[in-house]
């Protein structure tokens, strides 16, 4: 039996006026269905309706008209509790005449539970993406959307888009308390649905709107609204790859990483981007062919400024839409791993951009970013900093971080900034920063998370990579935590990078005066686990492309960029090359336009991609080039100090064989003292050295295995004749030696051949 308005509502009547004016903080409490002493009540607020009815959750119920509020939008019931089930439904008709009908938002119980908020809320939750965002899911046999997003200082948040006209007073989340989250799970919604969630702060009574930090799809720019991202359909093929992931070492693997930006690498016929499916079919044989192990990625996280390259990130849970639907990154990265290539991903922890749409200010106060404004800013790139004090804001990069390895696939994070996060002077004045409580200049917080963001990401994921593009001497950020380390598995060597392109700029005539430029990586080089990178950044800003940093005529500059390429991949340490500079790209790269591949079809441009694709398979198939990258046994130098002559040589071995017990035969017996090695020489001059003697460990035919100055490669081909042979002659310190051809700015690989008797 209905009972009167008046005596149900009475003391509803101050939470109804502010659920009315879109200022209370627990609509729950009021909307849906609760008991009024004897009674029950069902309440709902319906902007753009104009007539509600109700319904049991059992179809075939009577519909019940519900009472509007006299000059409201507020429309309620009154009756006997066993009328209604657990999730009611509402019918109404809008200012258009259609009838519209879905399930009460407000009939549903929180979905976080309390462990889950604890988690979030204690820092260490590296799986918050479970929870926060946007998730279609099905509760209660009712299909639907859960959104759940961190606001702590907001007075209401409100979920809106489409479906709702964009009114924030229709579907008001529910405040899960003092871990600052709001939740809602909305039936009805599915996967593509376009949204935003309007926030009111409860400091100023601002009401403003923000996309989802969480959100995993994101609209293409430059609108800026999250979408519900479907259900994954993907089914990967990948589980070798995985499988053999987890139980290999990477450090004494050949790591071959070619840097790609998506969005220039090439584009549709009418400059489009193209989607990853097709990037997928086109770049895996691409990488395929030049051998390359691994491709990295620069930031695919979502962001609003092409022109930022994805380092100002605005959705660390989303791939940009650049390039197609999350689906699509995952037939990618799985066409890689069939491929047997690596994927990684540039990933920006360090700082992120002020759009309005995005973290910056996201509930009314700074929550992301430090409160402290001589904290918050990185003054040089304009962005904010984010807050590793706060618990909360560790959770979400954690997340992230493991997400797009778990979710993804992907084989890792080369991360980005690791300087600027380190040090709160980073690009400030001696006495323009806040110092730490010691009174130094090291950012404590930051450091621990990098900890502990290592420490997990590399104990879920074991045979993952963890790069730090870390351009300091900062000591052990590639050692464990317990032994004061960082716990990088790598680190990038700028040192070489800044050291061989100063070097290669100078003319042959000056390099003697400047030749520690090539011995000093040698000094520090086992220091750290070093990647040599010459990445994107040495290619923009009017520093010109990698072959026009080169001295000399059109030819000298191409051998000396072979020569670089050469003295790169057989130096100890992993590699990375930015695309384009594997065919010798003419011009600086532009992010709005596909590289120059009609360059490719011109000899020396094809030439250096034949090169880089035999010194990629020599890499991959000779442990001596990569099995002791970061250990001092993997190298020796067999003259370091002819200055004048501007060359260099030296040995690459691999691991020595572990002694079996037993009867072995004599050549097993050799091979077991003598471990796998490849002798280099390099050609800094335009000289031909003639008749170079050099010393080698042990005897026998030297095979050349690559000359960089072969016409295959653009050269003169000049050589060897294929091989030489070693005699008792000791030379620089070794036994045995050997006599050369040294071509004019080229490198030799040499492969030894143990004769029959010693």
């Amino acid at each position: 039996m209905s009972l009167p308005r008046a005596e149900v509502l009475r003391d509803l009547e101050p939470d109804l006026r502010r659920l009315i004016d879109g200022c209370h903080h627990d609509p729950h409490s009021l909307l849906g269905a609760h008991r009024r002493g004897d009674a029950l009540v069902v309440i709902a607020l319906l902007p753009h309706a104009d007539q509600v009815m109700l319904q049991s959750q059992a179809r075939g119920e009577p519909w019940l008209d519900m009472t509007r509020l006299p000059l409201s939008d507020v429309f309620f019931w009154c009756g006997n509790a066993a009328a209604i089930s657990a999730h009611q439904r509402l019918r109404w008709r809008d200012p258009t005449g259609a009838t519209r009908e879905r399930f009460d938002a407000y009939s549903f119980a929180p979905l976080i539970d309390a462990a889950a908020l604890q988690r979030f809320g204690d820092g260490h939750d590296a799986t918050s993406w479970q929870q926060l965002g946007a998730h279609a899911r099905s509760v209660d046999g009712i299909d639907g959307v859960q959104f759940a997003v961190w606001a702590p200082n907001a007075e209401r948040v409100s979920v809106v888009g489409q479906f709702c006209q964009w009114d924030g007073r229709c579907f008001a989340m529910r405040s899960r308390g003092a871990s600052g989250i709001w939740e809602l799970f909305i039936p009805g919604l599915s996967g593509g649905e376009i949204y935003k969630f309007e926030i009111r702060s409860r400091a100023r009574g601002e009401i403003f709107l923000k996309s989802d930090p969480y959100a995993a799809a994101s609209e293409l720019r430059p609108a800026t609204a999250s979408r519900v991202a479907p259900r994954s359909t993907h089914v990967w093929h990948d589980a070798n790859w995985l499988q053999q992931r987890r139980i290999a070492n990477p450090l004494r693997a050949p790591v071959s990483i070619y840097e790609a930006h998506l969005g220039s690498w090439r584009r549709g016929p009418h400059g489009e981007f193209l989607n990853y499916r097709k990037l997928a079919a086109e770049l895996v044989p691409y990488l395929q062919r030049l051998g390359f192990t691994y491709v990295e990625l620069l930031p695919i996280t979502e962001h609003p400024l092409d022109d930022s390259w994805g380092y100002q990130t605005t959705g660390y849970f989303a791939p940009t839409s650049r390039h197609g639907s999350p689906d699509d990154l995952k037939f990618l990265i799985d066409a890689c791993h069939q491929a047997g290539i690596g994927v990684l991903l540039d990933w920006v922890p360090a700082h992120f951009p002020r759009d309005a749409h995005g973290l910056a200010n996201f509930d009314g106060s700074a929550l992301y970013e430090y409160p402290d404004p001589q904290r918050a800013e990185h003054k040089d790139w304009g962005t904010l900093i984010f807050n590793y004090e706060r618990k909360e804001v560790r959770s979400f990069l954690l997340s992230s971080a493991c997400y797009w390895i778990e979710e993804f696939h992907f084989d890792g994070l080369r991360v980005d900034a690791v300087a600027s996060m380190i040090y709160l002077d980073f690009s400030l004045r001696r006495d323009n920063f806040v110092p730490n409580k010691h009174g130094g200049n090291t950012n404590l917080e930051a450091i621990d998370f990098l900890r502990e963001l290592n420490h997990a990401v590399l104990g879920r994921n074991p045979g993952t990579l963890m790069i730090a593009e870390e351009s300091t001497d900062w000591p052990l950020v590639t050692r464990p935590p317990h032994d004061g380390g960082l716990g990088f598995s790598m680190k990038w060597d700028m040192g070489w990078m800044h050291d061989n392109l100063a070097y290669f700029k100078l003319d042959p005539i000056y390099r003697q005066d400047h030749h520690e430029k090539l011995t000093f990586a040698q000094m520090y080089a086992y220091s750290e686990n070093f990647v040599l990178p010459l990445s994107h950044d040495e290619v923009v800003h009017l520093k010109s492309p990698l072959v026009y940093k080169m001295p000399g005529d059109r030819w000298q500059q191409f051998a000396n960029l072979r020569l670089l390429f050469t003295s790169m991949w057989t130096s100890p340490g992993k590699k990375l090359l930015f695309m384009g500079g594997e065919f010798a790209q003419t011009s600086e790269w532009d992010f709005r336009a596909a590289l120059p591949w009609h360059l490719t079809q011109h000899g020396e441009h094809a030439g250096m991609q034949a090169l880089i694709a035999d010194l990629n398979r020599l890499y991959r198939e000779h442990p001596a080039l990569h099995e002791l990258d970061h250990e001092r046994a993997g190298f020796q130098w067999i003259d370091c100090n002819d200055r004048a002559r501007s060359w260099l040589a030296f040995v690459r071995y691999a691991a020595q064989p572990v002694a079996v017990n037993g009867p072995q035969s004599a050549a097993a017996a050799r091979s077991a003292a003598t471990p796998d090695c490849l002798v280099i020489a390099l050609n800094f001059t335009p000289v031909p050295r003639q008749r170079l003697r050099i010393g080698v460990p042990q005897p026998g035919r030297y095979r050349e295995l690559l000359n960089s100055d072969s016409n295959l490669y653009g050269g003169s081909n000049l050589g060897n004749l294929a091989s030489v042979n070693s005699t008792d002659t000791p030379a620089l310190g070794f036994p045995y030696s050997i006599e050369i051809t040294l071509p004019p700015l080229a490198g030799l690989i040499l492969q030894p051949t143990l004769s029959s008797t010693r």
